[in-house]
C-alpha cells in the first residue's frame, strides 16, 4: 500500500518561508510520479508543482519563481520549498501520485500565511 506522509507546514508571515516534505513508502513507481497540491478553503484542489515526463519541473502560475520541488532519492522524499509566501497561498498542501489510473493522496499539511 502507496503511503505518503507530509510534513513541515505552519503559521507564517507574509515574505516568510516553508519546507514541505513528502515521505514515500511502498511505491510501485518512481518517485517523480509524485507531485504537489493545495486547497484553500472554498476552493477546488489545484495543481502547485510536478514533475514532466522529461523531468523537467512544472509550476503553478501563481508559485513560480517562489516555489521549487525537489527530491531526495536517499530518503524517498520529496520537497516543496516555498519562499516569498503570501496569504493567498493558504491551504492545505498534499503529496499526489496518479499511476495507472489511480491517485495516490497524503492526509495534507496546512500553510496559514497571515498578512
Amino acid at each position: 500500500q502507496v503511503q505518503f506522509v507530509e510534513s513541515g507546514g505552519g503559521l507564517v508571515q507574509a515574505g516568510e518561508s516553508l519546507r514541505l516534505s513528502c515521505a514515500a513508502s511502498r511505491l510501485p513507481f518512481s518517485i517523480n510520479y509524485i507531485d504537489w497540491y493545495r486547497q484553500a478553503p472554498g476552493k477546488q484542489r489545484e495543481l502547485v508543482a510536478g514533475f514532466s515526463a522529461g523531468g523537467n519541473t512544472n509550476y503553478a502560475d501563481a508559485v513560480k519563481g517562489r516555489f521549487t520541488i525537489s527530491i531526495d532519492t536517499a530518503k524517498n522524499t520529496v520537497y516543496l520549498q516555498m519562499n516569498s509566501l503570501k496569504p493567498e497561498d493558504t491551504a492545505v498542501y498534499y503529496c499526489h501520485a496518479r499511476w495507472r489510473f489511480s491517485n495516490y493522496w497524503g492526509q495534507g499539511t496546512q500553510v496559514t500565511v497571515s498578512s
